[in-house]
């Protein structure tokens, strides 16, 4: 089935970005190589295995590559593509956006908490 044209270039972006995850993961990538348990230690909160399904889609979309370097014990790497640089560049402001108001923002997540009202999860 034939998937409809987006409806703005947001949409489009969500299709490969959407998750909790992925943007950490750009993030600290775009800084340059990293192994998994880097990757592991520097994404706080993700478990393992949803890490590993992160950056296989990731992988599988072109944003990321991973270098295993077939050696044991095993060593693998995983960097940004070109394309990846586009889109983590493209989040750049709303990581800064993100640290400006990040008072007003714990302020929302005291309310949300206080009122009963659980965090909306983005899925891909």
């Amino acid at each position: 089935m034939a998937r409809a044209p987006f409806s703005c270039g947001l949409e489009a972006a969500l299709v490969v970005v959407g998750g909790k995850w992925k943007p950490l993961i750009l993030f600290h990538l775009s800084s340059g190589k990293r192994r998994f348990g880097e990757l592991r230690r520097l994404v706080c909160g993700v478990s393992e295995k949803m890490l590993i399904q992160q950056l296989r889609e990731l992988q599988a979309d072109g944003i990321i590559e991973r270098i295993d370097f077939r050696e044991i014990p095993p060593k693998v790497e995983y960097s940004i593509t070109p394309l990846g640089t586009t889109l983590a560049q493209a989040l750049l402001p709303l990581c800064e956006w993100g640290t400006r108001h990040s008072p007003a923002i714990e302020a929302i997540g005291r309310r949300r908490a206080a009122a009963g009202v659980e965090p909306e999860e983005v899925s891909a």
